[in-house]
């Protein structure tokens, strides 16, 4: 379609007589293009010339689609000859200023399709400048190595990276361009960098001048070189690596800002995009920061300080106002915005958009804004740079600020196509109000004032507040302050809690923990909600308060949508993870699993904690975590040592978990009993740069796995590891193969490894691996099935469990006679005298009645038993790291175990642990002095699958 055929509005001429005169230059106009052509030039001196002086031309692009001639001129642009490089791009700016300009104000193109189009124009001007230069360099013999070609190829390894407006798309009508130059110095032996470097600073300055050098064809581009690293001491093009170095050490708020629209523009864009690769860590912090919302509040204060453009009280005053700094400004759609993408776009990357009102909307699909503001202030946005567009098109002057006079307003209103410029000016008005107020709730919140505190505390509470300045967390000027707005509220709301110096207390643990409170203050007054949440874990579960102050940056988690959402389930999880590691080197790997980890984990914790899950549940999802992190981290261990060593041979290794995490039953607190076996499938030596025999590849994955678990990195830990339920125990190899496994169980395993092989299940492998471990598994306790051997050997076994002193207790729930342990020693017994691969303690039990070994009311108090105990233990595990005397933890704590375990309070329920306890002896007493074969039926019934 034409252009004529494609506006939609036109200016109306503030100057008929300049307008009418603007006609006159051009000829065969189709009759759309009249009122259009009249109302630019009667409005813009600075276009009326430019048709004085391109009118033929412009008489022929207007019968083409702006697109197709927006193109030619980047075509244009790319073939000019270093001779011709200045004057040339001097002309192709002036007829690229005239279609963009006509495009844009006759509604033929939209906002950011007018932008962008200047934007890709300004692109092949710096491109044509940059190659035609550096090639003029390489001619010379300046930089080592690169020929004239490889120059206007690629630019020998430069790259102009595009910053601001220019790197998203979004050059506004007299914009400067902001690049930052750097060249790849690993295309150059050392000897030659510093070299090629003085080559590429001369191609630097020749570029800027050929594009800023105001000439009496005019100029192409102000071009602005001072967002570089250090720019007051660097040269105009460094390398890439003394760039990465410098925002790794001394990289600043504004500088992270700035990236987030940074694009390869020009020169070796492979390399540019290669580097900004490199500066993601810098730019996307993993945590949610909430410390750049005040770094971003400073910046917005430091420049209306600056430009003088701080408001005072009534009404925006139009005369003069600042449309991009000023208040309810373009400045403030952008900050609202880019503070929020660097907040969180760490955690995702949908949130990393170069175009403002793509990052609106992106942040409103993330739920980080109502999608109405989002609406709102993408509408206001796109009319605020359209004004901004007008006010520089009127004589090319790089302005953001309206008319100061009345003239100049009936002007603008008329260039905007507005006959009624009081109507314009309210209009006007209307919008920067209502972008003030959108934008001004997020620069200046209710929660950054001080908050009212109780009236007064405690002498206890006062001496435990003045030990605060002296923590780690409080120690920089900039924790503090933040602190001290928020103290008020912490106290107020531990005042509320039923033991107010309890929950004190345990903040007070949880803050003395804290190795820096910046980040982490930041994030609660951005939060009030989790400033409830810490109030209520202090006031009820101290170990988890412990676990916060060691991991804090968990609480990041709170703010994703998952955090309250149902659990996702294993295969989920396995994919989740896998997805935040792909790409990631081994060590990064390491890291990332930690943190993901710690954030489900705390998430469990929490959904026990707000009645949101049981124990018996919090237990699965424990088990479901550690499972996915085991999927996750194997094959990767597996993936390092076949980097030295070659691959894993024949079918590698498995994982495979015992204990708690085997029988899906693992607590907050839970350590990992693993075994590993592997299957060579015959192969001897592996094939590698290190070739090992397949018991030396697999005890080498096995060692590096459990470091993997346990190692203590910057990120923490995962699990600790217990290896010792292997085969032969501490004295056999840590991995075992496949055969030696299922021989050693059918011919000299004891009973208890037998019971031990009763909860195992593979995790981890592959498929077929896992399938004939549990065949082995399955076939061995079914063998098994001996009561006249398992019994004897299950009471010798008990016998010395209390021989080695842990006696239990009312609430040492998992020791002692009648415990959770001593239960599962009988459940396992009963699968194996029943020869049922079954995992759970009570499926295990009931088959013990189901073969007359146990009574079914012997059944039942068992499995009472074992629940009560385990749902005390899990609860008791998530509030506290230390052994559970009800008379420390604080009432909370107490509350918290007596709701889970169904009972009114901790006496109650301490008398139930008692009386379950009492039962359980009789019954576990009577059942391992059972030596009756003749009352035991040998075989179970068949049961399902254990694997389902």
């Amino acid at each position: 379609m034409s252009f004529a055929n494609r506006i939609t509005r036109h200016p109306i001429a503030h100057a008929p007589d300049r307008g009418a005169e603007a006609l006159a230059h051009l000829h065969d106009l189709a009759p759309e293009l009249r009122p259009l052509i009249q109302g630019t030039a009667g409005c813009s001196p600075y276009l009326a010339g430019l048709m004085a002086k391109d009118g033929h031309w412009l008489s022929h692009a207007l019968t083409e689609p702006p697109e197709d001639t927006i193109a030619t001129l980047i075509k244009e642009a790319g073939e000019l000859s270093l001779k011709d490089l200045a004057p040339g791009l001097r002309q192709l700016k002036r007829r690229a200023a005239l279609i963009v300009a006509l495009a844009d104000l006759g509604g033929v193109w939209a906002l950011h399709t007018v932008t962008q189009a200047w934007t890709d124009f300004a692109d092949a001007c710096v491109q044509a400048a940059l190659h035609r230069h550096v090639a003029a360099e390489a001619k010379r013999g300046k930089i080592p190595g690169v020929t004239e070609d490889q120059a206007l190829a690629d630019a020998g390894g430069m790259v102009a990276l595009a910053m601001g407006k220019m790197g998203a798309g979004e050059l506004n009508y007299s914009s400067d361009i902001d690049l930052i130059c750097l060249f790849d110095e690993t295309r150059f032996d050392d000897a030659d960098e510093m070299e090629a470097r003085a080559g590429f600073i001369r191609a630097t300055r020749k570029m800027a001048a050929a594009l800023s050098d105001n000439t009496a064809e005019g100029y192409v581009f102000r071009t602005d070189l001072r967002l570089r690293p250090d720019a007051s001491v660097t040269p105009v093009c460094i390398s890439m690596a003394a760039a990465e170095r410098y925002y790794e050490a001394e990289g600043r708020s504004w500088e992270r800002s700035a990236y987030i629209k940074a694009r390869a523009a020009a020169g070796d864009i492979a390399a540019g995009e290669r580097f900004l690769d490199t500066l993601t860590p810098f730019v996307w912090r993993r945590h949610l920061d909430f410390a750049m919302v005040q770094d971003t509040m400073d910046m917005r204060r430091r420049i209306r300080e600056h430009k003088g453009l701080h408001r005072g009280s009534g009404a925006i005053v139009l005369e003069g106002h600042n449309m991009k700094l000023g208040a309810g400004g373009i400045r403030e759609i952008e900050f609202f915005a880019q503070t929020r993408q660097l907040v969180a776009g760490g955690r995702d990357d949908s949130l990393r958009q170069r175009r403002t009102v793509k990052a609106l909307q992106a942040l409103a699909r993330a739920g980080w804004i109502e999608g109405a503001a989002a609406g709102d202030l993408a509408k206001l946005y796109v009319q605020h740079r359209e004004i901004e567009h007008r006010l520089q098109m009127i004589d090319d002057a790089q302005t953001h600020s309206l008319p100061k006079s009345a003239e100049g307003f009936d002007r603008l209103a008329r260039f905007c196509g507005e006959a009624d410029t009081e109507a314009f000016r309210d209009q006007l008005s209307a919008r920067l109000e209502q972008t003030e107020e959108i934008c001004g709730a997020f620069f200046a919140p209710t929660g950054r004032e001080k908050a009212d505190g109780p009236s007064e505390i405690s002498q206890e509470a006062a001496e435990i507040v003045a030990r605060w300045p002296g923590y780690a967390a409080l120690r920089s000027v900039r924790g503090q302050e933040i602190f001290e707005r928020l103290k008020p509220g912490f106290l107020a709301r531990f005042g509320k809690a039923a033991k107010p110096l309890e929950a004190l207390q345990n903040f007070d643990g949880f803050l003395r923990g804290l190795p820096a409170g910046v980040q982490l203050f930041s994030l609660f007054e951005a939060n009030p909600p989790l400033v409830d949440l810490i109030v209520d874990i202090c006031a009820t579960a101290p170990g988890l308060s412990q676990y916060l102050s060691r991991h804090s940056a968990v609480l990041d988690a709170v703010l994703d949508g998952r955090f309250f959402a149902p659990w996702p389930g294993r295969a989920e999880l396995v994919a989740d993870l896998g997805a935040a590691l792909e790409g990631l080197d081994y060590e990064d790997r390491l890291d990332e699993t930690r943190r993901w980890q710690k954030e489900w984990h705390f998430r469990t914790g929490v959904h026990q904690l707000r009645g949101m899950i049981d124990a018996e549940t919090a237990g699965a999802h424990y088990t479901d975590l550690a499972d996915a992190v085991l999927i996750a981290l194997w094959p990767a261990v597996c993936d390092e040592i076949a980097r030295r060593h070659g691959p894993a041979p024949g079918r590698g290794g498995a994982v495979v978990a015992m204990g708690s995490l085997g029988s899906g039953r693992m607590t907050a607190a839970s350590d990992l009993d693993l075994i590993v076996i592997y299957d060579a499938g015959g192969v001897e030596m592996t094939e590698g740069r290190r070739p090992l025999d397949a018991r030396g590849w697999f005890a080498k994955a096995t060692k590096a796995l459990v470091t993997a678990l346990s190692a203590p990195t910057a990120a923490g830990k995962l699990y600790d590891v217990d290896m010792r339920l292997r085969p032969s125990g501490r004295q056999g190899p840590v991995a075992t193969a496949l055969s030696a496994f299922d021989r050693y169980q059918r011919e000299e395993a004891w009973t208890w490894e037998h019971m031990a092989l009763t909860r195992a299940r593979a995790v981890a492998g592959e498929a077929s691996l896992q399938a004939d471990i549990e065949t082995i598994r399955a076939a061995v306790i079914q063998d098994k099935a001996d009561a006249a051997r398992v019994l004897p050997d299950a009471a010798e076994m008990r016998a010395r469990l209390a021989a080695a002193g842990r006696k239990g207790g009312t609430w040492q729930v998992k020791d002692g006679p009648g415990g959770m342990q001593d239960i599962e020693l009988v459940s396992q017994a009963a699968a194996l005298i029943a020869g049922v691969p079954l995992r759970p303690v009570s499926d295990q039990i009931r088959a013990g009645a189901e073969i007359g070994w146990l009574s079914q009311g012997a059944a039942d108090t068992l499995c009472a038993g074992h629940l009560l105990f385990a749902t005390v233990n899990q609860s008791m595990r998530l509030v506290t790291d230390d052994a559970f005397d009800p008379d420390q933890v604080g009432a909370g704590a107490r509350a918290f175990v007596s709701e889970q375990a169904g009972m009114p309070d901790a006496a109650a329920l301490a008398g139930q642990l008692d009386s379950l306890r009492a039962s359980a002896v009789s019954v576990i007493d009577a059942a391992l002095e059972c030596h009756d074969s003749d009352r035991i039926t040998a075989k179970a019934a068949p049961h399902a699958d254990p694997t389902d």
